[in-house]
């Protein structure tokens, strides 16, 4: 059975509202005192950013509304950015599952912004594409799983949020464990979370290491058991909405080279990158990505090379995009509070947080291979 979240009706006036008048006063704030946007966060859920996607797979789900969203955020500020596509791909985890409990008393507070949380999937993404080994281990116990382990970096997580992860169990008569995905309430006895914002950039998005010490996860929690079918499910959603995080800060970036070409533009006129020739490549994406946002459930290889290709240049592109922002700002984009020296240090993040270039890149040659 389907079951749909009631859905605040969405407004992308109140949207840009918020972006402009809330959230963009606050950027220097957020990035230099690593502050969490949390009533910009809130707001956001109440004009609807975080219920346009939640269709389920047998629903008409578009990711197009979201990822726009999403992008209007990241123009003025990545963290706040990234942390709405935690959001995001918090209720995407609840709204593409056949958990109907799960749909019925949780997916209706994240849509609204009045339950925060985020997506522990880190790890486990880079334990299934054996970077590195899974941090949680769990072990059948009565009415479900008994889970402990160390979690990092989860983020957009406040006290009494919730995430998505996925945990080790043991098979009896087999060498290789299964994996079960669950989402996890902060609250639970046995989780204990300590901030880790110990970063260049992209320090105001409530980023926790997450203690799991015999957390009990209940049955009704369990978003695969095993996950494998899961995941293939939402992989592509997953990777495809990050696209939005990358699609606002180089508009954002082209945005920065055009505002100096008054003044500088006599000698800027010889760098080798203009924001025509930028924009060109952004358009491209961005048409690309709105396209694939039509058909997020789509499991065919073909599709998920699609996506991960787009992604991968998501990344690439802000990278370059923010670095001739720097180089046509010159110095006045190098000072403390340059908006250029920001948006190169946020620009990285795109190109690392998971799935990584590196990560991209091998998942690539996988599939073409």
């Amino acid at each position: 059975m389907t079951v749909v979240a009631p859905i605040t009706a969405f407004d992308p006036t109140e949207i840009e509202r918020i972006s402009a008048d809330m959230l963009s006063p606050l950027v220097r704030k957020i990035d230099e005192d690593r502050v969490y946007a949390e009533d910009v966060m809130r707001a956001y859920g109440a004009a609807g950013a975080y219920g346009t996607h939640v269709g389920g797979i047998d629903g008409n789900t578009d990711l197009s509304s979201a990822i726009l969203s999403m992008a209007r955020t990241s123009e003025e500020c990545l963290s706040t950015g990234f942390c709405v596509w935690c959001q995001d791909t918090l209720a995407w985890y609840i709204a593409s599952s056949d958990n109907d409990f799960l749909k019925a008393e949780i997916l209706p507070k994240v849509v609204r912004g009045e339950a925060l949380g985020g997506t522990g999937m880190s790890n486990p993404m880079k334990a299934i594409g054996e970077i590195e080994p899974m941090r949680l281990k769990g072990e059948r116990v009565e009415g479900g799983y008994k889970v402990k382990g160390l979690l990092p970096w989860v983020s957009n997580l406040v006290e009494d949020g919730y995430f998505g992860t996925m945990f080790h169990v043991d098979v009896e008569g087999s060498d290789t464990p299964k994996r079960v995905m669950a989402i996890i309430h902060a609250d639970w006895d046995g989780v204990r979370l300590k901030l880790d914002h110990e970063f260049v950039a992209m320090g105001g998005t409530a980023t926790c290491n997450v203690q799991f010490r015999d957390v009990f996860v209940p049955d009704n929690f369990l978003l695969g058991d095993p996950a494998g079918s899961f995941v293939q499910r939402i992989r592509p959603g997953f990777t495809l909405l990050q696209c939005g995080m990358a699609a606002g800060i180089i508009k954002n970036c082209i945005e920065l080279m055009k505002q100096v070409e008054a003044p500088l533009g006599h000698v800027n006129q010889y760098l080798e990158k203009q924001p025509a020739d930028l924009e060109a490549e952004y358009e491209a994406l961005v048409a690309e990505v709105l396209e694939m946002a039509k058909t997020p459930y789509d499991l065919s290889d073909e599709f998920y090379l699609r996506v991960l290709k787009a992604r991968l240049k998501g990344g690439e592109l802000a990278v370059e995009a923010a670095h001739w922002a720097m180089l046509h700002c010159g110095a006045r984009g190098y000072v403390t509070h340059g908006v250029a020296q920001r948006r190169l240090r946020e620009a990285y993040f795109v190109a690392i947080v998971t799935p990584a270039t590196k990560h991209l890149r091998k998942l690539i040659a996988e599939l073409e291979g």
